[in-house]
């Protein structure tokens, strides 16, 4: 029984072999409409999402199988005090796999030392979101045709955002990747990051406040909103949460082939008139989650079609 806690605990074959299945499910999704008939998906959602929770959902129900869980700790034991061990004990004999967010770093992997079906991390704390970084890699190939040779921009909350600590691990495994990491200097990207996955793996980076600065050299910019429910001090929230906004004139620096990604929700980082410009790719993201979803659930179930 394999659970997935972290993106490392996916070899990069694993991994391509997971976005080449999702690439055939968007190519021939009836051929995948019955794989998991009789599988019952548990989400436990601890912490309030709307992508995240509707996209696991969407996946099981679109493999044939079916849903159960809860989308609020308010609506489960939790709120009676229940520990998390106990109520993964409990649910892992209703399901056949469970999707956990949780707003506490290394709930998941408490959940898998005590589950008795696999787990799948659907966000810690500021920690890890592998599955969103499965969606982000996935529109990245499917826009640019490659994993390897990018210069990819982080932008905002590069601090707090698990979003961000995701994908820079998953990428620095790929040939020839640099980083440019754009943040006020209160939201700067964690030094352990910095120093456990770019030094250790030899990752060309810089940091800046300046985002026009960059924005000429980047072929994929991932956008982030600052989080209110990350932060301590609201003043501090309300000095920074406007630091970065991406409008069309910032837009004109950017190359004409430029990806913009952003794992949603946004707030208003990136202005709605830049929705209808072709280099937006965030809604085509949303699309990707599911079927990158679908092709996990399978494999972690070990069906095929």
């Amino acid at each position: 029984m394999r659970h997935l806690l972290d993106i490392v605990d996916l070899s990069t074959e694993e991994i391509d072999e997971l976005l080449d299945t999702a690439d055939d499910i968007i190519a021939n999704p009836d051929k995948y409409r019955d794989v998991c008939k009789y599988k019952k998906l548990a989400t436990l959602f601890f912490e309030p999402s709307t992508r995240t929770r509707l996209s696991f959902e969407s996946a099981m129900l679109s493999l044939g199988g079916s849903v159960l869980g809860f989308s609020d700790s308010k609506n489960s034991s939790a709120s009676k005090g229940e520990s998390v061990a106990d109520t993964i004990r409990v649910v892992s004999c209703y399901s056949d796999i469970i999707a956990m967010r949780h707003p506490k770093e290394g709930a998941p992997l408490v959940a898998s030392m005590k589950s008795g079906v696999p787990i799948i991390n659907a966000g810690d704390g500021g920690h890890n979101h592998p599955t969103q970084t499965l969606t982000d890699l996935l529109t990245i190939r499917r826009e640019k045709g490659r994993l390897n040779n990018l210069t990819v921009g982080f932008c905002g909350d590069l601090k707090f955002g698990r979003t961000v600590h995701s994908l820079i691990s998953a990428l620095s495994r790929y040939e020839n990747i640099n980083i440019v990491l754009i943040s006020p200097d209160e939201l700067k990207l964690p030094s352990y990051i910095k120093k456990d996955v770019l030094v250790k793996n030899n990752i060309a980076y810089e940091e800046t406040e300046d985002l026009c600065a960059v924005m000429s050299k980047l072929d994929i910019l991932y956008m982030t909103r600052v989080q209110q429910e990350r932060f301590f001090n609201e003043a501090d929230y309300i000095r920074l949460k406007d630091s970065y906004i991406l409008d069309k004139e910032k837009m004109e620096y950017a190359k004409e082939d430029m990806c913009i990604l952003h794992p949603l929700p946004r707030v208003n980082e990136i202005s709605t008139e830049i929705d209808d410009d072709p280099r937006a790719c965030y809604f085509k993201q949303v699309a990707n989650g599911k079927n990158v979803r679908m092709a996990l659930i399978m494999k972690l179930l070990e069906v095929q079609a």
